[in-house]
C-alpha cells in the first residue's frame, strides 16, 4: 500500500504553525505530489524553513509567469526576465510590446488570485533533454535551449501550470492554493514581485525601494549584455568557443575602471579623509581595498589601511548571543570610544598608536604602529560596521566617504531562474576557508546561517547610506569556483544535516563548464578565494 504525501500533509497540517510545502521521505527531500509506502519515515517541511521559503518563492514565480502569459498575448512578449533580488522580492522586466503600469499589474495580480482560488495543480513530468530543448525552442525560451545544450544528464523535469510550461531549478509546491502571500509593485521599467520571508512566511513585507543597489545591479546587467553573457548557457558558449580568455580580460578591465572612477571621485574631494568600506562576508573587501589604494596612489594620495577588527573590546567584555556564544559581529563588540578618539586625533594632525588585536589572547596589543595623517594622506577603513554612523559618530560627515561592496551575481541560470547572490558568496567562502583555514565545507555550511543573520542585522540596513557601491562579482567566477568547490561538497555524507544544501549546490554547479585559473590576473578579486593573489589576503 502507498499514500500520496499531499493527503498525509492535510491530516498533519493541524500540528504545524505554517504551511507544509515539502517532505523528507526516509531522509530524502521530496515534493508532496509523490506516493510513499506505508512504512516510510516522513518529515514535513514548512514555509518557515530555508528550503520551504525558497520553494514557496519559486512556485509563486511560476504562478506569476503563468498569469502574465494568460493576460498578455504571446506575440507581444519577447521575454520575461526574473532579474535580481530587491527589497524582499524579485525585480522582473518584460521585453516586448508591453507597458508595465499599475493597471496592468492589477490585472496580472487578479489573474494570479483567480488561479489561486482554483487551487490548480503544479504538474511535473520528465522528458529527455533533446525533447526539452525542442519544447522551449517552440516556446521562444532560447536561454533554456542554451542551458540544456550543456546538460550532462539525459532527462529534464518540466513543470506545467494552467497550460504554461517551464523548467524550474528546485522543488515546487503541489498546487496554487497555498500561494496567496505576495504582491506586485511597479518599479523602474519593470516591477517587483514582493514575497514573504522564512521569518514571517504568512505576510508580505513592506516594499522598500533600494535605488542605489538597483542602479549597481542594472550596471552589472549592462556589462553582461555588453559581453553577450547574461545566463549560464551564454557563459558556457563563451567557454566552449575558446573566447573565455578575452571575456576574463574585459570583465577585469571593467572592474578596474570602476575602481579607478571611485578613486578619482575621492581625490576630487580633499575633505574626504576617512574611506569607510563595508560589505557582507566574502565580498572581496580586502582585495578591493588594496586595488583602491593603488588607484588612490595613482592620483597622488597616500592611503593607510585600518581594520576595525583591531578595535575589538577585550574578550571578557564581548557581548554574548542568545546561545551564550561571543557575538563578534555586533557593534558593541567594538571599542567605539577608542576608535572615535583615535580617528579624531588623526583628523586634528596628532600621532596615534594604532592597536593590533590578538585573537588568541582576546586583547588589544600596542606594537609601536604609529600613524599621522598629513595633507595628502587618507585612511582606508574596512569593517562590517563602516556604513553605520554609530561606529564613527565623532567624525564629521564631510570627512567620510562610504563604500558598500558586495558580490551581486549578474548571471541567471535562464530568464526565469535567478542565481541568489548569497550562493556566490557562500561558494567563495567555502573555497577560501578550505584553502586558508583547513575548514571543511560542512563547517562553512554550519556557520552560514549565523553569518547571514549578522549581515541582515549589521550590514544590509545601511547599504543605501553608501556614497558609492561596488559589485565585486565576476561574470566568469562560478565556472572557476566550481573546480574548487565540488570536491569539498562531495565530502559531505548523506547522513549529515548539511547534505541537502551540499546536494543543491552540486546540482547548481553542474550547470557550468569549468575553466582554468591560468588566465586570471594576479590582482583579481577571485584570487582572494582561490589563491595566487599578488596581495596579502
Amino acid at each position: 500500500m502507498s499514500k500520496v504525501l499531499l493527503e498525509l500533509a492535510k491530516y498533519a497540517k493541524k500540528d504545524f504553525e505554517h504551511d507544509i510545502i515539502l517532505a523528507k521521505v526516509n531522509g530524502k527531500l521530496t515534493e508532496l505530489t509523490k506516493e510513499v509506502p506505508d512504512d516510510a519515515v516522513v518529515e514535513f517541511v514548512t514555509t518557515d524553513t530555508v528550503i520551504g521559503n525558497l520553494t514557496y518563492k519559486r512556485s509563486v514565480c511560476m504562478l506569476m509567469l503563468s498569469a502574465l502569459y494568460d493576460v498578455v498575448p504571446a506575440n507581444k512578449i519577447k521575454k520575461i526576465c526574473v532579474q535580481y533580488s530587491l527589497s524582499k522580492g524579485y525585480y522582473c522586466d518584460i521585453e516586448g510590446d508591453i507597458e508595465v503600469t499599475e493597471e496592468f499589474l492589477l490585472e496580472v495580480k487578479l489573474k494570479m488570485l483567480e488561479l489561486i482560488s482554483l487551487d490548480l495543480p503544479i504538474k511535473k513530468r520528465s522528458m529527455n533533454t533533446e525533447q526539452a530543448m525542442e519544447l522551449f525552442r517552440k516556446h521562444g525560451m532560447e536561454d533554456k535551449v542554451k542551458l540544456f545544450k550543456y546538460r550532462r544528464v539525459s532527462r529534464v523535469n518540466i513543470y506545467e501550470l494552467n497550460g504554461f510550461e517551464d523548467y524550474n531549478y528546485g522543488y515546487m509546491a503541489p498546487s496554487t492554493g497555498m500561494l496567496d502571500t505576495f504582491d506586485l509593485y511597479q518599479y523602474d521599467e519593470g516591477f517587483v514581485l514582493q514575497l514573504p520571508t522564512k521569518e514571517e512566511p504568512d505576510m508580505v513585507p513592506e516594499f522598500k525601494p533600494q535605488h542605489k543597489l538597483f542602479n549597481v545591479l542594472k550596471e552589472s546587467t549592462r556589462w553582461g549584455n555588453m559581453l553577450n553573457v547574461d545566463t549560464v548557457g551564454a557563459l558556457n558558449d563563451a567557454i566552449a568557443s575558446g573566447n573565455i580568455s578575452e571575456l576574463i580580460l574585459v570583465q577585469e578591465a571593467l572592474q578596474e575602471k570602476k575602481i579607478a572612477d571611485i578613486a578619482e571621485e575621492i581625490a576630487s574631494k580633499p575633505d574626504k579623509k576617512f574611506i569607510m568600506i563595508a560589505g557582507p562576508s566574502s565580498s572581496g573587501k580586502t582585495t578591493f581595498s588594496h586595488r583602491l589604494a593603488v588607484q588612490l596612489k595613482a592620483h597622488g594620495l597616500k592611503p593607510h589601511t585600518i581594520e576595525v577588527d583591531n578595535y575589538f573590546v577585550e574578550r571578557e567584555q564581548t557581548p554574548k548571543d542568545e546561545n551564550g556564544d561571543y557575538n563578534f559581529e555586533c557593534l558593541e563588540a567594538i571599542d567605539i570610544d577608542l576608535f572615535n578618539q583615535q580617528m579624531m586625533d588623526l583628523l586634528h594632525g596628532k600621532t596615534v598608536e594604532v592597536p593590533t588585536f590578538n585573537f588568541k589572547t582576546g586583547k588589544k596589543e600596542y606594537k609601536g604602529n604609529t600613524l599621522t595623517l598629513n595633507q595628502d594622506e587618507i585612511l582606508v577603513i574596512e569593517g562590517i560596521h563602516c556604513l553605520n554612523d554609530k561606529l564613527s559618530s565623532s567624525i564629521p560627515a564631510e570627512n567620510k566617504f562610504k563604500i558598500y561592496i558586495s558580490a551581486l551575481t549578474q548571471l541567471n541560470i535562464d530568464e526565469h531562474n535567478r542565481i541568489p547572490t548569497t550562493d556566490g558568496r557562500l561558494l567563495r567562502r567555502m573555497v577560501r576557508d578550505a584553502r586558508t583555514r583547513g575548514a571543511s565545507a560542512k563547517r562553512t555550511l554550519q556557520m552560514w546561517d549565523s553569518v547571514r543573520r549578522g549581515e541582515e542585522e549589521n550590514i544590509f540596513p545601511y547599504q543605501e547610506e553608501a556614497d558609492v557601491m561596488f559589485n565585486s562579482a565576476l561574470i566568469y567566477e562560478l565556472a572557476v569556483l566550481k573546480q574548487n568547490a565540488e570536491p569539498l561538497l562531495f565530502g559531505i555524507g548523506k547522513d549529515e544535516p548539511e547534505y541537502y544544501e551540499a546536494k543543491r549546490l552540486l546540482k547548481f554547479l553542474d550547470y557550468f563548464l569549468g575553466i582554468s585559473t591560468e588566465d586570471i590576473p594576479k590582482n583579481s578579486i577571485i584570487r582572494e578565494f582561490i589563491g595566487g593573489s599578488i596581495f596579502r589576503v
